[in-house]
């Protein structure tokens, strides 16, 4: 059985990282994007992130440009974005799709460990969230519209439950 920690990921800064760097963390790895109506939830990410970081909490920031476009930027503009209007100080990563048969191998496998609703994989829009537990299994799938501050408690059960 794969977890998180089988994967990598290019950084938005172009070197390839694995994700086994982030061994024995609790994860929310969100698909992001700087041009949507959730955008807004940058703020309330970066606050999870400096509220929980030193317990052992990660936030992972992939930007996606399949859903209306609206990630339409290169790296380069996707991190000044991120820095001068969120403050955003968790990881983020290069571009991926998330979607179709170009989608990055880390989010076939998240979408395959919590599919949606009714089933369905396809992720369905930005800010879609997934919960990743100490050992790298996902514990839980969020949808767009799930704040970031609502996740709260299922954070922190996360970070208490043993590995």
């Amino acid at each position: 059985m794969s977890t998180i920690y089988d994967f990598s990921a290019r950084g938005i800064d172009g070197a390839e990282q694995s994700l086994d760097t982030y061994r024995g963390r609790v994860l929310l790895v969100v698909n992001v994007a700087s041009k949507c109506g959730f955008t807004p939830q940058y703020a309330g990410l970066e606050t999870l992130y400096r509220s929980y970081r030193d317990d052992g909490l990660a936030v992972l920031g992939f930007p996606c440009d399949q859903f209306g476009h609206q990630e339409p930027g290169d790296e380069a503009e996707i991190r000044n974005f991120c820095s001068t209007q969120y403050d955003v100080t968790f990881p983020l990563y290069a571009k991926i799709d998330v979607n179709g048969n170009d989608a990055h191998p880390l989010y076939r496998w998240l979408k395959g460990e919590k599919p949606g609703v009714f089933g369905t994989e396809g992720i369905k829009w930005n800010f879609t969230k997934f919960l990743v537990g100490r050992d790298g299994r996902v514990i839980k799938r969020y949808a767009p519209t799930d704040t970031p501050a609502s996740l709260k408690d299922d954070v922190e059960a996360a970070l208490s439950a043993p590995v």
